[in-house]
């Protein structure tokens, strides 16, 4: 019994260090969001500041259109999640479930896609929708990223455990291919499906380099490129780019709070297996 108490309290440690060494840079940057410029840049760094302002809040929301990139990165990340999580089930759900002439080595294709970094072909991409007139617009954004690999195999992992009994009492019953997905293979795909949500929200909400690239006017910037561009030309300012940083955290961390026990669930039933 004292071995395993020693042991428990020994994991308690370990555990409570992990979670502070993941906090402490989100702690530090709300922290370091109230405090006074000089303060910010002070050497040595203090975690705590003598004062506090809210001055850094007022600032970001004045200085340059935080509610419009704020819209601009909700349409973007909401367009890509919808169209992302269907394209993906659908395409998961015929990798897993039907036979067609070479859906291993397409399959194969897919996943070896994810293995090529995104500025190796950023380049011809910008080239493309530059050619069908689509920069600094919304469809521009998100038809490129309405389907990833990584979705794909994620929902094909989900649907390769499903029992076939229930695909084939379906068909028994009269059920063609689409209404087997539709009322059979999606309900049960539901925890699964919120969970690639949130991946591909959290993968949009904070990307920047791809939005950076296929727009060019201020107008059609998202949080991330925003802040970026207004943290280079206002170098010295930290204190508005922490606040404006806390602002762009918030909704992911509300959608996590409220979504994170079917995300826990999906990505323990989707398995990931091969």
């Amino acid at each position: 019994m004292k071995k395993k108490k020693r042991e428990q309290v020994i994991n308690n440690i370990i555990m409570l260090v992990v979670v502070f060494l993941i906090a402490f840079p989100f702690l530090w940057l709300i922290v370091s969001s109230f405090k006074f410029e000089k303060d910010i840049i002070a050497y040595p760094p203090r975690f705590f500041a003598d004062k506090y302002t809210f001055e850094n809040y007022v600032k970001v929301w004045t200085a340059i259109p935080l509610l419009n990139y704020i819209k601009n990165t909700a349409i973007f990340a909401g367009g890509v999640v919808i169209t992302s999580v269907f394209f993906d089930s659908l395409a998961g759900y015929a990798f897993a479930r039907m036979n067609f002439k070479g859906k291993n080595i397409l399959f194969y294709f897919v996943l070896l896609t994810m293995m090529i970094p995104f500025q190796v072909f950023m380049i011809p991409l910008f080239l493309e929708v530059n050619a069908l007139n689509m920069i600094d617009t919304y469809p521009g954004l998100i038809i490129p990223r309405m389907t990833t690999a990584f979705g794909i195999f994620m929902m094909r992992s989900f649907f390769i455990t499903i029992p076939k009994d229930l695909e084939e009492a379906a068909r028994v019953d009269g059920l063609n291919e689409i209404k087997i997905f539709t009322q059979i293979m999606l309900p049960l795909s539901k925890p699964t499906m919120l969970s690639l949500g949130i991946f591909t929200l959290m993968n949009s909400w904070n990307d920047l380099l791809y939005p950076l690239i296929l727009t060019s006017n201020s107008s059609m910037r998202t949080l991330p490129s925003g802040l970026a561009l207004f943290s280079g030309q206002n170098i010295s300012f930290y204190g508005p780019v922490m606040a404006g940083t806390v602002v762009s955290m918030l909704p992911l961390l509300i959608v996590y709070i409220f979504a994170q026990k079917y995300f826990v669930q999906g990505t323990v039933m989707s398995g990931l297996k091969e």
